[in-house]
């Protein structure tokens, strides 16, 4: 009877589990989710994410709570969510956010840590906890297995080391460093990072753009957005036009992407990358 009891629970659990109602504020756990087939019933600065994020997709029946930072706690816990995926970066909200819901958080981003393996860490745990550990797992593997194609076509172009940044202003840039999202993934693609000073978490403060000039024989990976007044100004700046990799046409400048994205950022960046006009065959002067 206790087995019988047991088995009548147990597909009732998951099935809870499965169905349970969940919150987002943070932007790498929400594409995780997304990724592995979860749809929130709220998550914040939706307008942003579609715009600098892009993928996955969000239906547009999930509610926008805000700013990540300080998110809408009226609007919070009128969806009622059974639980809230955080992460390190908004500990300091934890205590607030547990009176709505419980929490669960998880780091893709520490100082001086390459972050795909933990973004690896993150999309299982999020299977395990959300009831989509085949989806999370089966995400992992193939995220991987993208990867290893993409450094296969790339083998002919990675002996050149590149800049990957964001264009600040038209005299500032930063540097995204190892410990970022897309440093890690340029070198699982078979490239030298350019970038060896100091970055914290994913881009270095702003540096100007000068430095761009240290590693002459480097390429420039601009991640977008880009600042329109920048856009407008660069190419008639005597600065940017007097870098060698400017002047050499090695530039492309890739779609928005996320950031301090999880697994769906590095798999965009890499598909960006490889399709780019640099490393498909045309030459972008910037």
């Amino acid at each position: 009877m206790l087995a019988l009891s047991l088995a009548a629970i147990l597909p009732a659990k998951l099935a809870w589990a499965k169905e349970q109602r969940v919150a987002v504020v943070d932007w790498a756990m929400l594409e995780t989710a997304l990724a592995i087939g979860i749809v929130p019933v709220a998550a914040t600065e939706l307008l942003q994410f579609r715009s600098i994020a892009v993928e996955p997709p969000i239906p547009d029946n999930v509610a926008d709570l805000g700013l990540r930072g300080t998110p809408n706690f009226e609007m919070l816990r009128m969806v009622a969510p059974d639980i809230i995926l955080s992460s390190n970066f908004y500990e300091y909200r934890r205590a607030s956010l547990e009176r709505v819901a419980p929490v669960f958080s998880m780091t893709v981003y520490q100082p001086g840590t390459p972050p795909y393996e933990l973004a690896e860490r993150v999309a299982l745990g999020l299977g395990d906890k959300l009831a989509r550990t085949e989806q999370a797992a089966a995400y992992v593997a193939q995220t991987a297995a993208l990867i290893l194609d993409l450094r296969m076509r790339l083998k002919d172009h990675a002996s050149r080391p590149l800049f990957i940044i964001n264009i600040g202003d038209a005299r500032h840039f930063r540097a995204f460093g190892a410990d970022s999202m897309f440093g890690d993934v340029a070198s699982r693609l078979g490239f030298t990072n350019a970038w060896v000073d100091k970055s914290s978490y994913s881009a270095a403060a702003p540096v100007g753009m000068e430095a761009l000039a240290r590693v002459p024989e480097a390429s420039i990976i601009i991640v977008g957005p880009v600042p329109p007044e920048a856009e407008k100004i660069l190419p008639q700046s005597g600065l940017w036009n007097a870098l060698p990799a400017v002047k050499a046409g090695r530039v492309t400048t890739l779609a928005p992407i996320n950031h301090f994205g999880g697994l769906p950022a590095a798999r965009r960046f890499a598909r960006l990358l490889v399709d780019s006009p640099l490393f498909s065959g045309e030459r972008n002067n910037g």
